[in-house]
Protein backbone atom coordinates (compact mmCIF):
# COMPACT_ATOMS: atom_id res chain seq x y z
CA UNK A 1 0.00 0.00 0.00
CA UNK A 2 2.61 1.83 1.22
CA UNK A 3 4.27 1.56 -2.42
CA UNK A 4 1.23 2.63 -4.31
CA UNK A 5 1.07 5.85 -2.22
CA UNK A 6 4.51 6.68 -3.57
CA UNK A 7 4.00 5.96 -7.27
CA UNK A 8 0.57 7.84 -6.54
CA UNK A 9 1.42 10.66 -4.36
CA UNK A 10 4.76 11.30 -4.34
CA UNK A 11 5.27 11.45 -8.24
CA UNK A 12 3.30 14.18 -8.62
CA UNK A 13 4.71 16.27 -5.94
CA UNK A 14 8.12 16.03 -6.95
CA UNK A 15 7.11 16.80 -10.14
CA UNK A 16 5.83 20.16 -9.13
CA UNK A 17 8.55 20.64 -6.59
CA UNK A 18 11.12 19.72 -8.37
CA UNK A 19 10.55 20.22 -11.83
CA UNK A 20 12.02 16.65 -13.47
CA UNK A 21 12.40 16.67 -17.02
CA UNK A 22 12.41 13.28 -17.97
CA UNK A 23 12.46 11.90 -21.22
CA UNK A 24 13.08 8.40 -23.30
CA UNK A 25 10.26 6.60 -21.28
CA UNK A 26 8.92 5.10 -24.35
CA UNK A 27 12.98 3.48 -24.47
CA UNK A 28 11.90 1.04 -21.30
CA UNK A 29 10.22 -2.07 -21.76
CA UNK A 30 7.17 -2.45 -20.14
CA UNK A 31 7.41 -6.35 -19.57
CA UNK A 32 10.20 -8.77 -18.95
CA UNK A 33 13.11 -8.24 -17.38
CA UNK A 34 15.37 -4.76 -17.79
CA UNK A 35 18.18 -3.22 -16.39
CA UNK A 36 18.84 -0.25 -15.85
CA UNK A 37 22.31 1.23 -15.93
CA UNK A 38 23.10 4.78 -14.75
CA UNK A 39 25.67 7.07 -13.54
CA UNK A 40 25.79 8.17 -9.93
CA UNK A 41 25.72 11.49 -8.41
CA UNK A 42 23.99 11.87 -5.45
CA UNK A 43 22.10 9.38 -2.38
CA UNK A 44 18.59 10.58 -4.07
CA UNK A 45 19.72 8.98 -7.48
CA UNK A 46 17.71 5.72 -6.55
CA UNK A 47 14.39 7.94 -5.73
CA UNK A 48 14.73 9.52 -9.01
CA UNK A 49 14.89 6.58 -11.20
CA UNK A 50 12.01 4.45 -9.02
CA UNK A 51 9.63 7.34 -9.22
CA UNK A 52 10.15 8.14 -12.58
CA UNK A 53 10.55 4.96 -14.31
CA UNK A 54 7.37 3.75 -16.36
CA UNK A 55 7.57 0.10 -13.87
CA UNK A 56 8.47 -0.95 -10.88
CA UNK A 57 12.50 -0.64 -10.13
CA UNK A 58 14.71 -2.19 -7.58
CA UNK A 59 17.74 -1.37 -6.58
CA UNK A 60 20.66 -2.04 -3.29
CA UNK A 61 20.74 -0.33 0.04
CA UNK A 62 22.91 -0.57 2.51
CA UNK A 63 21.84 -3.17 5.13
CA UNK A 64 22.04 -0.27 7.70
CA UNK A 65 18.84 1.01 6.42
CA UNK A 66 16.97 -1.81 7.32
CA UNK A 67 17.88 -1.97 11.14
CA UNK A 68 17.82 0.72 12.81
CA UNK A 69 15.88 1.29 16.28
CA UNK A 70 12.91 3.16 17.19
CA UNK A 71 10.40 5.03 15.44
CA UNK A 72 13.43 6.41 12.78
CA UNK A 73 14.69 3.32 11.98
CA UNK A 74 10.77 2.00 11.31
CA UNK A 75 10.39 5.10 9.36
CA UNK A 76 13.75 4.20 7.30
CA UNK A 77 12.90 0.69 6.63
CA UNK A 78 9.60 1.61 5.33
CA UNK A 79 10.39 3.81 2.80
CA UNK A 80 13.20 2.14 1.45
CA UNK A 81 11.08 -1.53 1.24
CA UNK A 82 7.76 1.07 -0.67
CA UNK A 83 10.53 2.60 -3.01
CA UNK A 84 11.65 -0.75 -4.17
CA UNK A 85 15.28 -0.98 -2.28
CA UNK A 86 17.13 -4.41 -1.58
CA UNK A 87 19.29 -4.89 1.62
CA UNK A 88 23.12 -5.63 1.56
CA UNK A 89 25.84 -5.76 3.91
CA UNK A 90 28.11 -3.71 1.85
CA UNK A 91 31.00 -4.58 4.47
CA UNK A 92 30.95 -8.74 3.60
CA UNK A 93 34.10 -9.96 2.11
CA UNK A 94 31.34 -11.56 -1.01
CA UNK A 95 29.41 -8.15 -1.16
CA UNK A 96 30.23 -7.60 -4.91
CA UNK A 97 28.78 -10.84 -6.11
CA UNK A 98 26.19 -11.05 -2.97
CA UNK A 99 24.64 -7.90 -5.05
CA UNK A 100 24.58 -9.12 -8.32
CA UNK A 101 23.07 -12.42 -7.34
CA UNK A 102 20.16 -10.27 -5.77
CA UNK A 103 20.02 -8.27 -8.90
CA UNK A 104 19.65 -11.51 -11.15
CA UNK A 105 17.12 -12.76 -8.86
CA UNK A 106 15.24 -9.84 -9.31
CA UNK A 107 15.82 -10.26 -13.13
CA UNK A 108 15.02 -14.07 -13.82
CA UNK A 109 11.48 -13.04 -12.10
CA UNK A 110 10.96 -10.63 -14.99
CA UNK A 111 11.46 -7.76 -12.88
CA UNK A 112 13.23 -4.63 -13.39
CA UNK A 113 16.49 -3.87 -11.39
CA UNK A 114 18.91 -0.72 -11.22
CA UNK A 115 22.93 -0.90 -11.29
CA UNK A 116 25.84 2.16 -10.76
CA UNK A 117 28.49 0.82 -12.85
CA UNK A 118 30.91 3.37 -11.60
CA UNK A 119 30.50 1.78 -8.14
CA UNK A 120 30.03 4.86 -5.78
CA UNK A 121 28.88 8.35 -6.09
CA UNK A 122 31.19 10.42 -8.09
CA UNK A 123 32.05 13.37 -5.92
CA UNK A 124 33.67 15.29 -9.14
CA UNK A 125 30.95 14.99 -11.43
CA UNK A 126 32.97 13.39 -13.79
CA UNK A 127 31.86 9.79 -15.30
CA UNK A 128 34.15 6.61 -14.02
CA UNK A 129 34.76 3.70 -15.43
CA UNK A 130 32.41 0.85 -15.84
CA UNK A 131 32.94 -2.17 -13.50
CA UNK A 132 31.41 -4.88 -15.60
CA UNK A 133 29.02 -6.59 -13.18
CA UNK A 134 26.81 -4.75 -14.78
CA UNK A 135 27.67 -7.18 -18.01
CA UNK A 136 27.50 -10.28 -16.46
CA UNK A 137 24.10 -9.57 -15.12
CA UNK A 138 22.77 -8.46 -18.79
CA UNK A 139 24.84 -11.30 -20.53
CA UNK A 140 23.85 -13.95 -17.67
CA UNK A 141 19.97 -13.04 -17.67
CA UNK A 142 20.12 -12.41 -21.50
CA UNK A 143 18.02 -9.19 -20.88
CA UNK A 144 18.07 -5.52 -22.75
CA UNK A 145 20.25 -2.88 -20.53
CA UNK A 146 18.63 0.34 -20.70
CA UNK A 147 21.35 3.64 -19.71
CA UNK A 148 20.27 6.08 -17.52
CA UNK A 149 21.62 9.62 -17.18
CA UNK A 150 20.87 12.22 -14.59
CA UNK A 151 21.69 15.04 -14.35
CA UNK A 152 21.30 18.00 -11.53
CA UNK A 153 20.76 15.34 -8.64
CA UNK A 154 24.23 16.32 -7.11
CA UNK A 155 22.90 20.13 -6.77
CA UNK A 156 19.26 18.53 -5.38
CA UNK A 157 21.14 16.78 -2.52
CA UNK A 158 24.48 17.10 -2.29
CA UNK A 159 27.20 14.35 -1.39
CA UNK A 160 26.94 16.04 2.84
CA UNK A 161 23.44 17.21 2.83
CA UNK A 162 20.62 15.57 4.64
CA UNK A 163 17.81 17.91 3.22
CA UNK A 164 16.98 17.97 -0.26
CA UNK A 165 17.36 21.16 -1.78
CA UNK A 166 14.78 22.99 -4.55
CA UNK A 167 16.60 22.21 -8.16
CA UNK A 168 15.56 20.95 -11.24
CA UNK A 169 16.82 17.76 -12.66
CA UNK A 170 16.61 15.82 -15.82
CA UNK A 171 16.22 12.20 -16.28
CA UNK A 172 17.12 10.74 -19.96
CA UNK A 173 16.30 6.80 -20.41
CA UNK A 174 18.36 5.82 -23.50
CA UNK A 175 17.85 2.91 -26.27
CA UNK A 176 17.79 -0.69 -24.77
CA UNK A 177 21.16 -2.08 -25.56
CA UNK A 178 20.76 -5.68 -26.38
CA UNK A 179 23.06 -7.61 -23.94
CA UNK A 180 23.21 -11.06 -26.03
CA UNK A 181 24.25 -9.53 -28.65
CA UNK A 182 27.81 -9.24 -27.26
CA UNK A 183 28.34 -12.99 -26.54
CA UNK A 184 28.73 -14.83 -23.30
CA UNK A 185 28.96 -13.96 -19.82
CA UNK A 186 32.22 -15.91 -19.51
CA UNK A 187 34.00 -14.00 -21.94
CA UNK A 188 35.78 -11.30 -19.94
CA UNK A 189 36.03 -9.59 -23.63
CA UNK A 190 32.75 -9.23 -24.31
CA UNK A 191 31.72 -8.17 -20.35
CA UNK A 192 34.14 -5.49 -20.97
CA UNK A 193 33.17 -4.50 -24.11
CA UNK A 194 29.36 -4.33 -23.49
CA UNK A 195 30.11 -2.56 -20.33
CA UNK A 196 32.27 0.10 -21.95
CA UNK A 197 29.14 0.54 -24.99
CA UNK A 198 26.74 1.45 -21.75
CA UNK A 199 29.48 3.90 -20.28
CA UNK A 200 29.98 5.84 -23.52
CA UNK A 201 26.29 6.07 -23.84
CA UNK A 202 25.59 7.06 -20.56
CA UNK A 203 28.24 9.44 -21.10
CA UNK A 204 27.31 10.77 -24.61
CA UNK A 205 23.27 11.30 -22.77
CA UNK A 206 25.07 13.16 -19.49
CA UNK A 207 27.69 15.39 -21.63
CA UNK A 208 29.73 14.49 -18.10
CA UNK A 209 33.49 15.00 -18.90
CA UNK A 210 35.18 10.97 -18.65
CA UNK A 211 37.71 10.43 -15.58
CA UNK A 212 39.37 7.38 -17.88
CA UNK A 213 39.77 5.29 -13.88
CA UNK A 214 37.97 3.20 -11.77
CA UNK A 215 35.84 5.54 -8.91
CA UNK A 216 36.77 4.57 -5.36
CA UNK A 217 36.97 6.01 -1.90
CA UNK A 218 40.46 6.26 -0.64
CA UNK A 219 40.52 3.05 1.60
CA UNK A 220 39.63 3.36 5.53
CA UNK A 221 42.45 1.67 6.86
CA UNK A 222 45.28 -0.80 6.33
CA UNK A 223 43.03 -3.60 6.03
CA UNK A 224 41.18 -2.06 3.02
CA UNK A 225 44.02 -1.00 1.63
CA UNK A 226 45.67 -5.00 1.47
CA UNK A 227 41.93 -6.29 -0.21
CA UNK A 228 41.77 -3.76 -3.04
CA UNK A 229 45.23 -4.62 -3.99
CA UNK A 230 44.79 -8.26 -4.16
CA UNK A 231 41.30 -7.80 -5.65
CA UNK A 232 42.59 -4.76 -8.74
CA UNK A 233 41.58 -7.16 -11.31
CA UNK A 234 38.33 -8.54 -9.96
CA UNK A 235 36.15 -8.20 -13.32
CA UNK A 236 33.03 -7.13 -11.09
Amino acid sequence: MFKSVAKGVVRPVARVLYRPTVTGRENVPRTGPVLFASNHLSFIDSVAITLMAPRDVRFLAKAEYFTGDGMRGRVSKTFFDAIGAIPVDRESNTAAQDSLERGREVLEEGGAFAIYPEGTRSRDGRLYKGRTGVAWLGLTVGCPIVPVALTGTQELLPVDARVPRIRPVTIQFGEPIDAAAYGEASSARARRKLTDDVMAEIGRMSGQELAGAYNEPPPANVVERVRRALHRNDPL
